[in-house]
C-alpha cells in the first residue's frame, strides 16, 4: 500500500510568479480580484496577469471583474496602474459605457479636476461603490496633489478637492492636524491649512539628483509589452 502525498497548495501570488500565462489559473485570479475588493487589499501583478490571460481567452472575459480591476487601479493613483491595465483591455470592451466612464474619471484625476471628478462619480455610484474604500483612496490622492502645489491650502480648495463640507470637513482637518502635521491658520474670511513641507511645495528642499522613474514601475511595464 503506497502512502499518498498531500497535494501542494499555492497562493495566487505564487501561481502568478511561477506561470503567469497558465490559463488554468484564470478562475483563481478572478476569485482573487473579488478577495481584493472585500478585504481592501491590492495586487497589481496578479490583476495584470488576469488581463493578459483574457487576451488569450477572450470568450472568458468577465466585464464585472475588469471593471473592478480598473476601479482598484484608480484607487492606486498616483501610480500609473490604470494606464497599465487599460493597455491590456481590448478596444471594443473599452467602448462599453462603464469603461468610458472610468476613463473619463481617470482623466479628471490626472489633470487635478476634482470638482468634475466628484460630480461624475456621484452619477456612477453603481460602478464605484461596489469597491469599498474608493472615496477615501481618492481623497488621499487629492491631498497628495494639493501637497505638490500648495504650502497653504484655502479651506474651500480643500473642500472641493476631497468633496467634504461643514462639520465633516472640520473633523477631517482636526484629524490631519493631529496625525499628519497640518496646521490651521486664519486667512481673512477663510481658514488656511498649512501642509507639511516637501521638495515640491518648497523647491529649496529638492534634491540635486536627476529625476528618475521608480524601478518598480519599469519592471511592471516589461511584462505588459512582452
Amino acid at each position: 500500500m503506497t502512502n499518498e502525498q498531500p497535494a501542494e497548495t499555492y497562493t495566487v501570488e505564487e501561481l502568478v510568479a511561477v506561470n503567469p500565462y497558465n490559463p488554468d489559473i484564470l478562475n483563481d485570479l478572478e476569485v482573487f480580484v473579488n478577495e481584493q475588493v472585500s478585504s481592501q487589499t491590492y495586487n497589481l501583478d496578479a490583476n495584470l496577469s488576469l488581463l493578459r490571460l483574457y487576451q488569450f481567452e477572450p470568450e472568458r472575459l468577465s466585464v464585472q471583474i475588469v471593471a473592478r480591476i480598473l476601479v482598484k487601479a484608480l484607487m492606486a493613483m498616483p501610480a500609473p496602474d490604470f494606464s497599465l491595465c487599460l493597455f491590456l483591455i481590448p478596444e471594443h470592451v473599452q467602448m462599453e459605457e462603464q469603461f468610458k466612464t472610468l476613463i473619463v474619471l481617470s482623466h479628471y484625476l490626472e489633470t487635478g479636476r476634482f470638482r468634475q471628478f466628484w460630480d461624475e462619480a456621484s452619477k456612477n455610484r453603481n460602478i464605484l461603490e461596489v469597491v469599498p474604500g474608493f472615496e477615501q483612496a481618492i481623497q488621499r490622492y487629492a491631498i497628495h496633489v494639493l501637497s505638490l502645489t500648495y504650502q497653504k491650502v484655502p479651506r474651500p480648495v480643500l473642500a472641493e478637492a476631497i468633496n467634504i463640507e461643514g462639520l465633516a470637513l472640520d473633523k477631517f482637518i482636526e484629524y490631519h492636524a493631529a496625525n499628519s502635521g497640518w496646521v490651521v491658520e486664519k486667512g481673512g474670511r477663510s481658514q488656511l491649512i498649512v501642509l507639511p513641507r516637501n521638495e515640491f511645495n518648497h523647491p529649496e528642499l529638492k534634491k540635486n539628483s536627476a529625476d528618475t522613474v521608480p524601478f518598480e514601475h519599469i519592471t511592471r511595464i516589461f511584462p505588459v509589452l512582452s
